[in-house]
């Protein structure tokens, strides 16, 4: 058994897919519409056949709370492994991503945690 897709929940799917494959550089695996929304995944450009990332819309009412306040309390929805935080830190806030925790050390890792535009605080980690 292995993990092939997990979720991010977002608030608009256009707009997300624009961050996810714009900004931060996934690339568009699925785009299949199904009634209003679509079943529309991403997955990292060195590893294509790898888990896929589905951005599934917030439009069940707990969701849109449970999203609230995790940001709220600071609290990333998932974390992104990154070889090098520091660097993909000035990549991005150069590309106006808000962080909200700048590239801090947390034992034997890296983390930096940044606003992904649709409802979810997200954490960048590098293992060092």
């Amino acid at each position: 058994m292995r993990i092939w897709v997990t979720s991010v929940f977002v608030d608009d799917q256009q707009k997300a897919l624009q961050f996810y494959t714009g900004t931060l550089r996934f690339e568009k695996k699925t785009d299949v519409p199904v009634g209003e929304y679509s079943w529309l995944t991403v997955v990292g450009p060195d590893d294509p056949e790898g888990v896929q990332l589905l951005l599934e819309p917030d439009q069940h009412p707990a969701t849109r709370v449970f999203k609230k306040a995790l940001v709220e309390d600071g609290i990333p929805w998932t974390s992104f492994g990154v070889p090098d935080v520091a660097e993909e830190y000035e990549r991005l806030r150069n590309q106006g991503v808000v962080f909200t925790q700048e590239p801090t050390e947390m034992g034997p890792t890296i983390t930096a945690v940044f606003d992904d535009t649709c409802g979810n605080l997200i954490q960048l980690a590098q293992l060092e």
